[in-house]
């Protein structure tokens, strides 16, 4: 009879939890002994029976010379017992040739089962076996090969592939690393960023940061339908300004003033017409491109590249100044006597556009119309600030990579700049009051008043000090005050190529002059909701990118020299300005400046990973 129909009796080997056992005793629980020369007390089914015995001693279980492919050859394909198996391999059953036997059914490679039903494998079976194993100790062998190298910074061409997962960690597409884990290198993005930069996999050209925050890096590719024939305003004989960078190529605004036939008082007369481009004619509610615009939430501008919210075909049609004559939705701006708005009208329109860059408008605003349209954005910056706008003069700079070199441009506060962004202003506080006054649901910009006066109200650490309290602009269907900007109202509407909800204004200024359905408050707060949950990943993306492209610039001149302003201080902690990079940097002080010294710099070093850089005073205002 088989094993498991024989009595459990005093010497018999058996099984308890995958080891040798011995009974020792027999009653209502079972006595049983192990190797380790533990007595333990089962149950008859917590043991499986491998020989009657007698058996004196485990110790006596010993391997034993047997011929195994013999007794594989003769079964293989079939089904055996331990018995039978142990007789064919060592001509007898004992206790040492049943655990012998056992001990290679469970190493697996001819044999798997129980004692009682065993399988004999197939050679296919066994010959895959040998060749999985075989593979498993290659590539563990190359991979610890990989590894030694790793530590060494000496990598072969083919080595890559392994890098895959710690260029995921880099882009915080992952949590973990295997590589990092068998170098013992925190498992952080700043570090997988690190690695591959010394290992020279990546280049200090490598910008994490669009991937880190989840930034869609293809552009949009949608057809585009096309203009409707609709009727459209001629304003081409008006002389029409879009006035941009230098390397701007998608001028979405131009500006035009129309003076009153005779002399008035003051700006009583004078229209400012603010042209726009006219995507909403083209981008509908729900369409595919809008859904998509959606989705993006603005144009990215990055150092490196601009990722558009629309397809590219968008520009030629609608960018105004590419063709003769562009389509415009155009805002008429009445102003009264003291350049308040009165009067706003809307329309369609055709524009003639000239297009001058900043640097050419400026040397132009001596002669009309840019002359009285400085005066008038004078006059409105004004308004503003009586109305308690908040002004901050920081120093700007334009980063560009090209063919990996990076130049970093301070722009200049020219008088052309304040002329465009008070017309811009002038336009949204126009169409937020044309919205409020025919009950338009509109996305409106609102901004509370700062809780706290500054800290310091002098030169550049004030304008640090008043930035900080600063509380963050908000987006509702609700009009209110923006603070910061000194409006009763507002909304932003002259960029429809590069911010959604600007698309949004236009496509509800359309519907309601063509009297057609508008969207609902609770789907602009949709719309919003949105589109605020992708612009502070888009923000982090463009600020980070910024400062990787700076710290890149830093590299580039590793004998860079230049003046900070200490514009923070915490005893010997300061933080300085540096208005040429536009970079805010830690540095240890010598002394206790005061705020606003002028500090010569020069660097020391550049953690690109960490994006962190350190910087030694060398000399100062006072020296």
């Amino acid at each position: 009879m088989s094993n498991q129909q024989q009595p459990l009796t005093n010497g018999a080997l058996v099984l308890y939890k995958d080891r040798a056992g011995l009974i020792e005793q027999v009653s209502d629980k079972i006595t049983v002994s192990l190797k380790t020369g533990k007595t333990i007390k089962v149950r008859p089914k917590d043991i499986t029976l491998l020989h009657p015995g007698p058996l004196k001693r485990l110790a006596d279980l010993s391997l034993q010379p047997g011929d195994v492919e013999t007794a594989w050859e003769l079964l293989a394909g079939t089904q055996t017992e331990l018995e039978e198996l142990a007789e064919l391999i060592y001509n007898d059953f004992t206790p040492a040739t049943a655990w012998a036997t056992w001990l290679l059914v469970v190493e697996g490679v001819y044999f798997r089962g129980t004692p009682t039903d065993i399988t004999v494998r197939s050679a296919e079976q066994i010959e895959r076996d040998r060749t999985n194993r075989e593979t498993k100790l290659a590539q563990a062998q190359a991979w610890n090969d990989f590894v030694e190298r790793a530590k060494s910074n000496q990598l072969l061409p083919d080595d890559s592939h392994h890098l895959t997962e710690v260029e995921s960690l880099a882009y915080e597409q992952r949590e973990s690393s295997r590589l990092l884990e068998a170098l013992k290198i925190e498992e952080t993005p700043n570090k997988a960023h690190q690695f591959l930069l010394r290992l020279e996999h990546w280049d200090n050209n490598v910008n994490p940061y669009p991937q880190r925050h989840q930034v869609n890096l293809d552009l949009p590719d949608l057809e585009l339908p096309p203009l409707p024939e609709e009727e459209r305003l001629d304003l081409t004989h008006l002389p029409a300004f879009a006035i941009d960078d230098e390397e701007s190529n998608d001028p979405d605004d131009a500006l035009s003033l129309v003076a009153p036939t005779e002399p008035g008082n003051g700006w009583a007369g004078y229209r400012l017409w603010v042209h726009v481009a006219d995507v909403a004619a083209l981008v509908t509610p729900d369409s595919p491109i809008d859904l998509e615009a959606r989705a993006r939430g603005a144009t990215l501008y990055i150092p490196e590249t601009t990722l558009t919210m629309l397809p590219r075909a968008v520009r030629p049609l609608l960018a105004l100044g590419l063709s003769e004559i562009s389509p415009a939705l155009s805002f008429g701006i009445e102003l009264d006597e003291t350049g308040n708005i009165s009067q706003v009208d809307i329309t369609p329109s055709w524009i003639k556009v000239t297009r001058l860059t900043y640097t050419n408008a400026n040397k132009l605003l001596h002669e009309e119309p840019l002359r009285s349209m400085a005066q008038l954005a004078l006059s409105n910056h004004n308004r503003r600030l009586r109305n308690g706008a908040i002004q901050l003069d920081l120093p700007e700079c334009k980063i560009r990579v090209v063919d990996g070199q990076v130049t970093i441009k301070q722009l200049p506060p020219l008088q052309s700049r304040e002329l465009v962004t008070e017309a811009m202003l002038m336009a949204g506080e126009g169409v937020a009051k044309f919205a409020i006054e025919h009950e338009i649901p509109f996305p409106f910009s609102s901004q509370e008043s700062p809780q706290n006066e500054p800290d310091y109200d002098i030169g550049l650490a004030g304008m640090f000090a008043l930035r900080r309290t600063l509380k963050r602009s908000q987006m509702s269907t609700i009009p209110n005050s923006h603070a910061g900007l000194g409006l009763s109202a507002y909304s932003q509407a002259t960029s429809p190529l590069r911010r959604y909800l600007d698309l949004v204004v236009h496509q509800q200024l359309r519907a309601f002059l063509q009297d057609a359905p508008l969207l609902s408050s609770s789907e602009l707060l949709e719309r919003v909701g949105s589109v605020s949950a992708v612009m502070g990943n888009m923000r982090q993306a463009e600020r980070l990118s910024h400062r990787h492209w700076t710290y890149v610039y830093l590299l580039q001149h590793p004998d860079w020299q230049g003046e900070g302003i200490l514009v923070d201080r915490r005893k010997l902690r300061g933080l300085v300005l540096i208005p040429e990079l536009n970079l805010e940097t830690s540095i240890n002080l010598p002394d206790e400046f005061p705020l606003n010294s002028q500090l010569f710099l020069k660097l020391k070093r550049v953690r690109l990973a960490d994006l962190d850089a350190s910087f030694k005073i060398i000399a100062t205002d006072e020296e």
